[in-house]
């Protein structure tokens, strides 16, 4: 009897002993698994800031013969076909709306005084326009009732307008993007400019400018435009964003920031020149409230008015 105890001991302690020798000397100790509310120490968990993508494109004009094309084709999303895809695959999407929506607008293939059919509207929901511009030379080319009805039309399908003297602010998880549009073909005091960027830097992460300014036709920027670009940038601008001239211009990286001078037409009915028919889409990409990296994907104007990638 005194044998069988002796043993149940012996056994005992060598269990006790193999566990503790293990638990201390185990190059690969056991790892206890995490609880559903338990998260990794900071030093081992990733905690970079979500990246957000914006893509921004130049002129959208819908009227004229751009507005009789669809009508013909009785398809209000024609333009945007062939770069719907890239454009509605990004988190942001921009551009500049350079004609007023209009219940009664006419066909025409002339003229200068531009109007959109409002189912034109379908064209740029189907892309996943987030936000355009409206502050150009021909918002009021069926006066501030078109320009009022252009808003409405946009905000009943979900796309914020960007008019002069006001913030437009759009809200990427914990990030704010604010847009500022100018304009700059009528007169504007620089300051007054600066002071509205300086005012608005606070309310925004990230503060893009969109500029409807320069020479039409002309392929570089005029001094006044690098000189104005440079002091916005300055002031807490991180991106602005150029057009009007109808051909695209440089793009400078300066002081962190991005300056697209002239992104060229996007969707415009002018065929008879080369430079007229080609434009860029930049890709802008944010890692918190700064450029991680960016791209120019260019472009190129068919049949009166559709852009296709020049790769396609």
């Amino acid at each position: 009897m005194r044998k069988i105890k002796f043993l149940i001991f012996l056994i005992f302690t060598l269990c006790f002993l193999s566990f503790i020798f293990y638990f201390l000397f185990s190059k690969n100790p056991p790892i206890s698994p995490l609880t559903p509310n338990q998260t990794p120490h900071p030093s081992t968990s990733l905690r970079a800031s979500p990246a957000l993508t914006l893509i921004a494109v130049g002129d959208i004009m819908l009227g004229r013969s751009v507005n009789a094309k669809m009508r013909s084709l009785n398809d209000f999303t024609y333009p945007f076909q062939k770069t719907a895809d890239i454009l509605r695959s990004t988190d942001l999407t921009f551009g500049n709306l350079e004609s007023p929506f209009w219940k009664d607008c006419p066909t025409t293939n002339t003229g200068m005084v531009f109007c959109a059919d409002p189912k034109a509207i379908q064209g740029l929901t189907f892309s996943g326009f987030d936000i355009l511009s409206i502050a150009n030379n021909h918002i009021l080319n069926y006066g501030s009732q078109g320009k009022q009805y252009t808003i409405n039309l946009l905000q009943q399908n979900g796309i914020l307008s960007s008019a002069e003297n006001n913030i437009a602010i759009k809200q990427y998880n914990n990030l704010t993007i604010g847009f500022l549009s100018f304009d700059l073909t009528k007169t504007r005091s620089n300051q007054q400019i600066l002071d509205m960027v300086t005012r608005y830097t606070s309310q925004a992460g990230i503060l893009v400018i969109s500029h409807h300014w320069g020479q039409e036709y002309e392929k570089i920027p005029q001094t006044w435009q690098t000189e104005l670009a440079h002091q916005i940038i300055d002031s807490g601008a991180k991106v602005i964003i150029g057009h009007h001239p109808h051909v695209t211009q440089p793009t400078e990286e300066y002081n962190n920031g991005l300056i697209f001078y002239s992104l060229g037409n996007f969707v415009f009915d002018q065929p008879w020149s080369e430079e007229t028919k080609k434009g860029k889409i930049a890709k802008i990409v944010f890692e918190g409230k700064q450029i991680k990296s960016w791209q120019e994907i260019p472009i190129y104007i068919i049949d009166y008015s559709q852009p296709k990638l020049i790769n396609q």
